[in-house]
């Protein structure tokens, strides 16, 4: 596309300021949006220039001269500003525009940039459509960019930045399934996880980053505005963002054995040293000296997932357990973060999937860690689908603490001790009798029965379980029985 193509287009309304018939025959090989002061290093040969003028000051007119030679080195084909910051173009900005031979047109504050953008590639897709050879949307020195930093080992933050940087203010976002913002562009404003996701739900454009992944942390690319970039540019951004995450587990491995060897030790048999849990502590990147806390799930994927949304926590993952560490956390508990994740993560796997989370209690050092893993897997055994996210600190009554005793084990006692009684009458009365705290005539009333009855039944139960009724503690074990059974 030409740029004079672009400036017969009557739907843009452009106003052409200065050019010649030469220079206005140029092919536009892109678009770039940008307010900086000097744009040089972000432009490529062909490339056509939409500002907003922001940068530019009446207390400073050498800025329009700097600006436009920027974009004459370059090589841009055009500068389009525009009038909505300053009602009218600056005639500094004409004249230098004139002095360096770049075209400059007006962009009425009626026409937005969006608009300029989709009209150049709408038109480029015309003409590219009809090319045999691979052709692309992002303009070549985007692309050219995107390659240096991904060889660079730039992340995910700024390979989108710059992905996006020639389609001017875009708010976008790359998510994970669970709404845990990877990164984002400088303009899109900080969402919790929860609002993305409900952001997401109710409109603007998704795309999934195809790339190996969990159903937990696929990448996702979100602009909630559908009309913010065409969708074909949209699709190039995800395979560069594809390319980045693909280069993850290499970078992971590391970090993953060292978590390995970490586990090893608080898993091993005997105790263990203290040094060499400090040295594993610091190869998995945690800091030395506590406190620390360990997590168990049913799933590690869910689990690393979770953990990633704890932004500033360090942690380390092995299978389905971790170890955190608080040192610099800024509240006093920083797993109570994962009780809203949680549902969350659960939304995104499958609705049959067992996803469970225990949290062990505080380790002021390296010599409680075992102590806190191990109260982690009770936690995790007395989680339920009720309260799927359970701390060993929170187990405050009877029924939580036994809910992590094993099934089986739970099953044994109630049978050994209630076996006699039965599934009838007796175990009936016995349970209202401890409902109301032993009260003769609470229970007669609550079971229409007279209170002889009910002593006559209670005398009964006291001699086939063995157990007095005027102990405390074998009133315990009969109220454990029956919460077991």
């Amino acid at each position: 596309m030409h740029v004079l193509e672009l400036l017969q287009s009557e739907n843009l309304g452009l106003t052409l300021l200065w050019g010649e018939e030469a220079l206005l025959s140029q092919d536009i090989s892109g678009v770039t949006a940008t307010d900086l002061e000097d744009p040089g290093r972000f432009l490529g040969p062909g490339e056509l220039v939409l500002s907003g003028l922001v940068w530019w000051s009446r207390d400073d007119p050498g800025k329009a001269d700097r600006f436009v030679a920027a974009l004459a080195e370059a090589g841009a084909t055009a500068l389009l500003a525009g009038e909505e910051t300053h009602g009218r173009i600056p005639a500094e900005l004409v004249a230098a525009c004139r002095a360096h031979r770049v075209p400059v047109a007006a962009v009425p504050a009626t026409t937005s940039f969006r608009a300029v953008t989709e009209a150049v590639y709408l038109r480029q897709w015309g003409d590219l459509s009809r090319r045999p050879t691979r052709t692309f949307a992002l303009p070549e020195n985007v692309r050219a960019e995107l390659s240096r930093l991904l060889e660079s080992g730039a992340g995910p933050a700024e390979l989108l930045d710059r992905a996006c940087a020639h389609l001017g203010r875009v708010s976008g976002y790359l998510l994970t399934a669970s709404g845990r913002t990877v990164a984002r562009t400088p303009s899109a404003p900080a969402l919790p996880a929860g609002r993305t996701v409900a952001a997401a739900a109710r409109g603007g454009v998704r795309l999934r980053v195809e790339t190996e992944s969990t159903p937990y942390d696929a990448w996702h690319l979100y602009l909630p505005d559908p009309d913010a970039a065409p969708p074909r540019v949209l699709h190039e951004i995800a395979e560069i963002l594809a390319q980045y995450r693909d280069g993850q587990p290499r970078r992971a491995a590391a970090v993953r054995v060292a978590s390995e060897e970490l586990f090893a030790l608080l898993e091993g048999d005997g105790p263990a040293d203290p040094g060499a849990l400090e040295e594993a502590l610091a190869a998995a990147g945690l800091p030395p000296g506590g406190p620390y806390r360990v997590l168990a799930a049913t799933s590690g994927d869910a689990l690393a997932e979770a953990l990633a949304h704890l932004e500033g926590i360090p942690y380390a993952v092995c299978g389905a357990a971790a170890v955190l560490s608080e040192a610099e956390a800024a509240e006093p508990d920083p797993t109570a973060g994962l009780r809203p994740v949680w549902p969350l993560i659960q939304a995104c796997g499958d609705a049959e999937a067992d996803l469970r989370l225990g949290i062990g209690a505080r380790a002021a050092g390296t010599g409680q860690l075992r102590v806190s893993l191990s109260q982690a897997r009770y936690a995790l055994t007395a989680a339920d689908a009720t309260v799927p996210v359970r701390g060993v600190e929170q187990l405050d009554t009877l029924s939580e603490l036994l809910a992590g005793v094993p099934a089986d084990v739970r099953r044994v006692f109630a049978a050994r001790i209630l076996g006699a009684l039965g599934d009838g009458m007796l175990r009936e009365t016995l349970e209202v009798f401890l409902a109301n705290n032993c009260s003769w005539t609470r229970t007669a009333e609550a079971l229409h029965l007279h209170v002889n009855t009910v002593h006559y039944r209670m005398d009964r139960v006291e001699v086939l379980t063995g157990r007095d009724l005027t102990r405390l503690d074998h009133k315990a074990d009969l109220y454990a029985a029956l919460r077991c059974a």
